[in-house]
């Protein structure tokens, strides 16, 4: 575990046994703007879409959805624009339980995503910052809102500086910094050596280690943070501990209609099912199963379910 932070997987501090932990997200909210086509056209290539529709998302917005709906008391620190977007986007975190007094409104335009979902449930992406873009770093008050976390939620939507301020903050308040590297980018050395749960799926797996076997990979990123929660999409995901076994599990089959979003809803619920106290395993096999609902649903944090239907797919066992 990196210096100064807290075992990951306990409630003290963040939360009272049997309550609901508390989780903070600091990192990025856009309004994706989402159309549906049989196929994704080819350069130069112009295609008739089979559906268009307007839903708040953004990464770090994304994991702090899936977290409240998980069961978590959530706060979300970042910004978003002066715009009609930037006001739908905070009412939009606040109707889903979510914490917004970090969440700042600056001057421009808020975040936005431009997102095409093949017939398949696959999707291309491209982010455009906005607000998001300007986030230099923790800001006045966004400690306060970390100290007594049981995790905190990171993602790379924000500027380099801003991300290496949030989880140096973490780790000095004792809190179990989490790390999505996503979009995947070269992640330096002081960001690396605040972080305690590393999160990246297989592509950017394979994109910071250079190994595409995601053993091979979930090896070579243990040297470098404690512990990796590795998603591999319909294979699963995989679990390692610096001087600890590797830990499989399965997803669960189910028709993809949207996959958008689809990993914040695992790292979301997995942090709350650890901060609870669960097992690798069990938050393992609670994340696969909101992520399998998510999936069958369009669009990104619309798509989420709630802890309760969570708990009936896993039949009651939470």
């Amino acid at each position: 575990m990196s210096a100064g932070s807290r075992a990951v997987g306990t409630t003290d501090g963040g939360g009272a046994a049997g309550g609901a932990p508390r989780v903070a997200v600091f990192g990025s909210v856009n309004m994706d703007l989402v159309a549906y086509v049989d196929e994704v056209p080819a350069s130069g290539e112009t295609v008739t879409g089979t559906d268009f529709r307007q839903v708040p998302g953004g990464k770090g917005a994304n994991q702090a959805v899936a977290a409240a709906r998980a069961g978590a008391d959530v706060a979300f620190l970042g910004a978003v624009g002066d715009d009609a977007f930037g006001e739908e986007l905070r009412a939009n975190l606040a109707a889903a339980g979510v914490g917004v007094s970090g969440l700042r409104t600056v001057p421009g335009v808020s975040g936005v995503a431009h997102i095409v979902v093949d017939g398949k449930g696959g999707n291309s992406i491209i982010v455009v910052p906005g607000a998001n873009g300007g986030v230099a770093g923790v800001a006045d008050g966004d400690a306060a809102l970390i100290e007594g976390s049981a995790a905190l939620l990171l993602q790379l939507e924000l500027p380099m500086e801003a991300v290496v301020s949030a989880a140096r903050t973490g780790r000095a308040l004792g809190v179990p910094v989490y790390l999505t590297p996503a979009p995947a980018r070269d992640l330096p050395a002081e960001l690396l050596e605040s972080v305690d749960v590393l999160v990246p799926n297989q592509h950017e797996a394979a994109a910071i280690t250079g190994r595409t076997d995601p053993r091979e990979a979930l090896a070579a990123l243990l040297e470098l943070v404690p512990e990796v929660l590795l998603t591999l999409g319909e294979d699963g995901s995989l679990h390692g501990r610096r001087g600890g076994a590797a830990v499989a599990s399965p997803a669960r089959q189910v028709r993809a209609v949207d996959t958008t979003a689809a990993g914040d809803t695992f790292c979301g619920s997995f942090a709350v099912a650890r901060a609870e106290g669960r097992s690798p395993e069990e938050a393992m096999a609670f994340a696969a199963a909101a992520a399998s609902l998510s999936v069958q649903r369009p669009g990104a944090s619309s798509s989420m379910p709630t802890r309760e239907e969570v708990e009936a797919l896993l039949g009651g066992v939470a």
